[in-house]
């Protein structure tokens, strides 16, 4: 079979007719992790997504493989995982609206509670930054606007710079934690005194999306918080901890105040019946799921000793990742990953993130690291 012609015949006059909205000008693209070079001699490991390196488990992949009805739409509302869900989290099945991972469950809260004011006086949507690169993406898209709070010098959020960026326009503000790539996770007590100066209309969207991963003691609790406010929306995934981000499965939590209007917003058959079978699956097992997440704890915890050892300083790690803030040397430390057939996320020239993987992996990582002398603190 020929490959398909270009269709080269259109006129120029007729292109110009088609106008995108104007806010994707404005929009970066979303940079997906890269897979690894293929180096002769090395085994090559992608460390660059934040994917769990283990597959699902054996019990996941024994129950999605007679999966076959792929013919017939999946429940819209995705009951039978609420229901599982509700009992393991202890919440009413109501309060839970899934989505296609954490992310697509957060555009669905956005398309609900932000962007539908006019162009000159847009709503507001408030986060952390440098945090998840798909948020000044999700919040364009929606129609709001940015409001791009810097990180404190220990890449934590700064909260009252937060607080002080509420306007009467603010819809919505995004709390990442751990923060998505530096690291550091917020706490209950700062938490709570930063909800307590937002106003009560402003939907409060905490992201736990490596929620499983977190040892800090004094760790933000999402779900009593959910609790507490009627304005805090918890969000969550099976992607990180599950192992199962091909698969998309997604949620958030709420009171009804909220989730009546999530349920509007809500994407149909965004969870497929694999994936939520897999889901339940997953969650029926969760003993082992536990397991294997210490099991990368404890691999997050020698990385960290290990980089501390040689003199890097590095911020807080409670996801299964770790930030190096190499500023202009960026993108020289990612290339001589790449020569250990190692890939990592490079952002520009403020960073990189670092995904915990195989053993082997995460020894190659420190080798590299112990050889390298323009790391933070090293010099």
């Amino acid at each position: 079979m020929s490959a398909p012609e270009h269709h080269t015949d259109v006129a120029a006059d007729e292109v110009t007719r088609i106008h995108p909205r104007s806010v994707l000008g404005r929009l970066p693209r979303y940079a997906a992790g890269k897979p690894p070079e293929a180096i002769e001699g090395l085994a090559s490991f992608k460390l660059s997504s934040n994917e769990n390196p283990l597959p699902p488990l054996p019990a996941v992949l024994e129950a999605i493989a007679g999966q076959t009805a792929v013919n017939r739409y999946p429940d819209p509302m995705t009951t039978t995982l609420r229901a599982e869900l509700g009992a393991f989290l202890g919440v009413p099945s109501e309060d839970i609206v899934t989505g296609a991972g954490s992310l697509g469950a957060l555009n669905q809260i956005l398309a609900a509670f932000a962007g539908q004011n006019d162009f000159d006086a847009p709503d507001e949507v408030i986060y952390p930054w440098r945090s998840f690169e798909a948020y000044p993406i999700c919040v364009g898209l929606a129609g709001a606007m940015s409001v791009q709070v810097p990180l404190l010098p220990d890449s934590a959020h700064d909260l009252d710079a937060m607080a002080a960026a509420i306007t009467d326009r603010t819809r919505v503000i995004l709390l990442c934690t751990p923060n998505n790539p530096t690291g550091p996770a917020l706490t209950e007590p700062e938490v709570r005194n930063f909800i307590d100066r937002v106003p009560r209309n402003v939907v409060i969207v905490l992201d736990e999306a490596y929620v499983e991963f977190v040892r800090k003691p004094d760790a933000v609790e999402g779900l009593q918080l959910y609790r507490d406010y009627h304005n805090v929306i918890v969000l969550r995934t099976f992607s990180k901890a599950h192992g199962l981000a091909g698969l998309r499965v997604g949620y958030s939590i709420s009171q009804p105040v909220l989730t009546q209007h999530l349920r509007v917003s809500a994407t149909p058959f965004a969870v497929s019946q694999i994936a939520e079978h897999a889901a339940v699956t997953s969650l029926r097992h969760i003993d082992e799921v536990r397991e294997r997440v210490q099991s990368i704890v404890d691999e997050r915890t020698r990385v960290v000793s290990g980089l501390r050892k040689l003199g890097w300083r590095i911020p807080e790690a409670e996801g299964n990742f770790i930030w190096l803030a190499l500023g202009e040397d960026t993108p020289e430390f990612a290339a001589l990953a790449e020569q250990q057939a190692l890939s990592v996320r490079a952002f520009g020239v403020e960073g990189i993130r670092v995904s915990i993987g195989e053993p082997e992996a995460n020894s190659r990582f420190l080798e590299l690291c112990a050889g390298y002398t323009k790391g933070p603190g090293t010099s």
